[in-house]
């Protein structure tokens, strides 16, 4: 079977076709990181599971939900440029 893809399609290598490896690896070192940080401060397995949980869910929505051509690292500083630069504009109809 011969495919012929169109010369404007991005073609991207992706984990399971839906995360990006790049994704993927700040991914596994963000749940690494806090791993041992739960691992160092608690002792409970319940709340280090969930803590594990809270902490890293959110991260893992947001890498499957995001835009197919941007990575995490750039939804990420979006969402800190957005945070910090919030504007009210309001306009006056007269």
């Amino acid at each position: 079977m011969l495919f012929i893809f169109p010369q404007n399609y991005d073609f991207k290598n992706k984990l399971f076709g839906v995360i990006d490896y790049f994704t993927v690896f700040i991914n596994i070192i963000y749940y690494l990181f806090v791993f041992c940080l739960l691992n160092l401060f608690f002792n409970n397995l319940n709340i280090k599971v969930f803590l594990f949980i809270v902490l890293c869910f959110p991260i893992f929505i947001l890498s499957i939900v995001s835009s197919q051509k941007e990575s995490l690292l750039t939804i990420i500083m979006y969402f800190i440029k957005f945070i910090f630069n919030r504007k009210i504009y309001l306009f006056n109809k007269k």
